[in-house]
């Protein structure tokens, strides 16, 4: 039987939580769940005698996602979309190629990969050449595709007027940042074991999913088990669980999850 793991390394908004200079009950809480990193996931599982690890987006805050993880090593990166919070921690990509002496390929829609090359355009240009960047190889993808052993989903959403991509591998689905949900995408999203899904707020926004809605959509795929992610600061942890339904839970920093297949 195959499994994937999913640690996740930030389940926070773009400002994370606390958000600076706020002191209200969730910004000034002493419960470890309402501190919140920007969101981000690793993924694990095994390529024959290997385990991969997949990492969803590099955070603002991947070094200290790192660290606190004891990660040692990404073998490729998913990349959702070109947004500050989801990509400002690429350099910290370096780090990895230094103990791992190799290029780390990553993933995306042609869209958000070009973003990213213009965003950073001293890692794919011939100037400061040395150590001083991340080796990293782009691989624009529209579909589906085969990654260390295992079918890679792509799910085109929409982010107010942007698309974006969700992933789904096995079992298990991830999709954040987003407030439209295409037909098609959620026919690819039924039966999932474990559903990891945005919503940002209790109230309604504008680019992305509150609570009520991101539940509607785990209800509407089927998802066995749900993760609510990328919070921000109206959502206190104690509060907010005990009024969700029994299979749809708040994720937290540092949670670390596993599904079978």
């Amino acid at each position: 039987m195959a499994e994937i793991k999913v640690l996740f390394l930030g389940s926070g908004t773009s400002t994370g939580v606390p958000m600076i200079g706020c002191d209200c009950d969730t910004c000034i809480s002493k419960n470890p769940k309402d501190k919140r990193l920007r969101s981000s996931v690793l993924l694990r599982w095994s390529d024959g005698d290997t385990v991969r690890n997949v990492l969803i987006d590099t955070s603002t805050d991947l070094r200290q996602q790192s660290l606190a993880n004891n990660l040692r090593r990404i073998d490729s990166v998913l990349f959702t979309h070109a947004h500050a919070d989801h990509i400002h921690g690429i350099d910290e990509l370096r780090s990895f190629n230094f103990i791992q002496k190799e290029f780390i390929p990553c993933y995306g829609s042609g869209h958000t990969l070009s973003r990213i090359r213009s965003m950073f355009d001293y890692i794919f240009s011939d100037s400061e050449v040395g150590g001083g960047k991340p080796r990293l190889t782009l691989h624009p993808v529209s579909g589906d595709f085969e990654l260390f052993g295992k079918m890679v989903e792509t799910l085109p959403a929409m982010h107010g007027k942007l698309e974006v991509f969700g992933y789904r591998v096995g079992p298990l689905a991830y999709i954040t940042d987003c407030n439209y949900i295409p037909d098609a995408t959620l026919k690819k999203m039924e039966g999932v074991k474990l559903l990891v899904i945005g919503a940002v707020q209790i109230e309604k926004h504008v680019t992305h999913f509150k609570v009520d809605e991101a539940i509607e959509i785990s209800r509407r795929v089927g998802a066995e088990k749900t993760y609510l992610t990328h919070l921000n600061h109206q959502i206190k942890d104690d509060v907010v669980t005990a009024r969700l339904p029994e299979n749809i839970s708040l994720a937290y920093d540092g949670l670390e999850e596993s599904v079978k297949f």
